[in-house]
């Protein structure tokens, strides 16, 4: 059985509305593999990560941008990556992606290709979306005092709301979801601050979670938006206190600041987040990550997103990260996942085909061209 052969692009236009750089030196086979999993273990004795959804989606789509058959052997296609060189397969790879811009978290940058050169490999544009808890890390590495930190940290906030289109927190991570959803009192600050400050050594993470309530308020108080990590993610978080609706007590809280919350990723929680984004005008919701991970699962799991999601209030986004492969299988699995499953609303009726196209428009590019205020004319 033969399949339909896909477009090389996007047939529309696509704003990856979260994501990261990509590695800039060759990798060896278990540092590529270590990007397709969640885990930061190794495969367990006799598997692969290429054995996952991921790895057949990346075996599907990526392998004809480099030459070679669709679902050719890892070893075959790792063997023809390190033949074209890093610089060449990021190349052929972004640029068939479609994106026209990127909104890259800068708080992963070790290694990893610029917000700049992600997007110029694609002929793209490049948005910073400025990540808080690195902000702070970065304000207590140099403030050297309680009271220089406190002084300086709504000027760094501010100083990034000045070049980013919006700032991204990893709450979820650091303590869960389950945070007290009232603005701290400065006492309390203080006193958070005194006590992280007085053991704290460079480069150590901020976990404290009164001075992460800090930063989430001081950053909605610039009312950009403000991306938060929602769902799986890596052993570091525990997945039942990153739960969305664990945040609809803070969602009600920040809403007179103007701030619009987007949650991230999301599964297995999207239907929690799509009620959110429902019930709440200044939430919104992605898929990314998620479909990348669930690959041929793609459909249904949008399919019970759109179930109460707004149309208008559900973005894509890649949350590509480290290889330049998973912007191409998460803009391919999005695309046809989403065509098929609006194609069968139309024929049966459900939709019309202009609202299936204008509604493709909305979720693919045009709600984060308004949310971000970027500008489409020149995307």
């Amino acid at each position: 059985m033969t399949t339909r052969e896909e477009p090389p692009t996007a047939p529309f236009a696509l704003v990856d509305q979260h994501c990261h750089g990509v590695a800039r030196s060759p990798l060896t086979t278990r540092q590529f593999t270590a990007y397709l999993t969640e885990s930061d273990s190794p495969a367990a004795p006799g598997t692969t990560f290429f054995d996952t959804q991921l790895g057949f989606a990346l075996r599907r789509w990526c392998p004809p941008l480099l030459g070679l058959p669709a679902h050719c052997p890892p070893a075959d296609y790792l063997a023809r990556r390190a033949e074209l060189g890093t610089a060449e397969t990021l190349r052929l790879l972004l640029g068939a992606t479609g994106i026209t811009d990127f909104l890259v978290d800068t708080g992963l940058s070790d290694g990893l290709t610029t917000p700049e050169e992600t997007a110029a490999a694609a002929g793209g544009r490049a948005h910073e979306i400025a990540r808080l808890e690195t902000l702070a890390e970065r304000t207590a590495d140099t403030a050297g005092t309680c009271r220089a930190f406190l002084r300086e940290l709504p000027g760094a906030v501010r100083e990034a709301a000045r070049t980013a289109v919006g700032f991204k927190s990893v709450v979820a991570y650091r303590h869960g979801l389950d945070f007290d959803p009232a603005r701290p009192a400065p006492e309390e600050v203080r006193r958070a601050a005194d006590g992280w400050l007085a053991t704290r050594k460079p480069g150590d993470r901020l976990h404290d979670p009164v001075l992460l309530r800090h930063l989430l308020w001081t950053a909605a108080d610039t009312a950009l938006p403000l991306q938060l990590h929602t769902g799986f993610g890596d052993p570091d978080l525990r997945l039942h206190r990153s739960d969305p609706l664990l945040l609809t007590d803070f969602v009600r809280a920040v809403a007179p600041t103007g701030c619009p919350l987007v949650l991230l990723h999301t599964y297995p929680y999207h239907r929690g987040a799509a009620y959110l984004a429902h019930a709440f005008p200044h939430v919104y919701t992605d898929v990314g990550l998620t479909l990348t991970h669930v690959g041929a699962r793609a459909g249904a799991v949008l399919a019970e997103t759109l179930e109460l999601a707004p149309f208008g209030k559900l973005m894509f986004s890649t949350d590509a990260y480290g290889l330049p492969e998973l912007y191409v299988t998460a803009t391919r699995l999005y695309t046809h996942a989403l065509t098929r499953l609006l194609d069968g609303w139309v024929r049966e009726g459900a939709w019309t085909a202009g609202d299936a196209r204008r509604v493709t428009e909305m979720i693919s590019a045009g709600t984060a061209q308004r949310l971000y205020r970027l500008d489409p004319a020149t995307g």
